[in-house]
């Protein structure tokens, strides 16, 4: 028997939070759309969750009001709302949770905020100047614990081994990458920072 998705009989906020993100797949999705991904087939390829439970949870968010469809090049896509974009105060923070507890090799991501290139602490502020760091204003590059991709990882995979900027989309990343050899919003002074 399957468990219900809400909690009857709790009036208090983290319930009805949970309710909309708490379901098993919810908050990696999420992660994903911070990460750029937007199209369901890159949801599919990136998190190999079945297709049914991918629909199911997306349209949940987009009822809640956390993604928005909207149209893209040739696809409809997904992206994160204003309340969407709320959420990254507890990804990163759960993320940070994540890596000090359950990261043997280290973190798989470090933040950093792209006017300065400072480290992003776990509260989302820049280390260097002091400031809280939106998500937009995050680049997100590969930490000691992430594993080089495989030949056989989707692109997706692949892309999200390389610093770029949180919810820029990943296929734009991606094609300024493969152009340049250096990500979207990464300068070559930030690079340095970065590595």
């Amino acid at each position: 028997m399957a468990l219900p998705n809400d909690y009857t009989g709790q009036a208090c906020s983290l319930a009805r939070s949970l309710e909309i993100i708490g379901e098993r797949w919810t908050l990696l999705i999420v992660r994903d759309a911070f990460w750029g991904v937007r199209r369901y087939a890159d949801f599919i390829d990136h998190l190999r969750m079945p297709r049914a439970v991918l629909a199911s949870r997306l349209k949940a968010l987009t009822a809640a009001g956390v993604m928005t469809r909207v149209a893209g090049e040739r696809h409809l896509e997904y992206e994160l709302t204003d309340k969407g974009t709320a959420l990254w105060p507890v990804v990163l923070s759960l993320m940070s949770w994540g890596d000090d507890f359950c990261a043997l090799d280290g973190p798989r991501r470090l933040f950093r905020h792209a006017a300065d290139g400072g480290q992003v602490d776990q509260w989302g502020r820049c280390e260097t100047c002091g400031k809280p760091v939106p998500a937009a204003d995050t680049i997100v590059a590969p930490g000691p614990g992430l594993e080089p991709p495989a030949d056989d990882d989707s692109w997706v995979t692949t892309a999200l081994t390389g610093p770029h900027r949180l919810l820029e989309p990943l296929r734009t990343a991606a094609a300024v990458l493969s152009r340049t050899g250096r990500s979207p919003e990464v300068t070559p002074r930030d690079s340095a920072k970065i590595e």
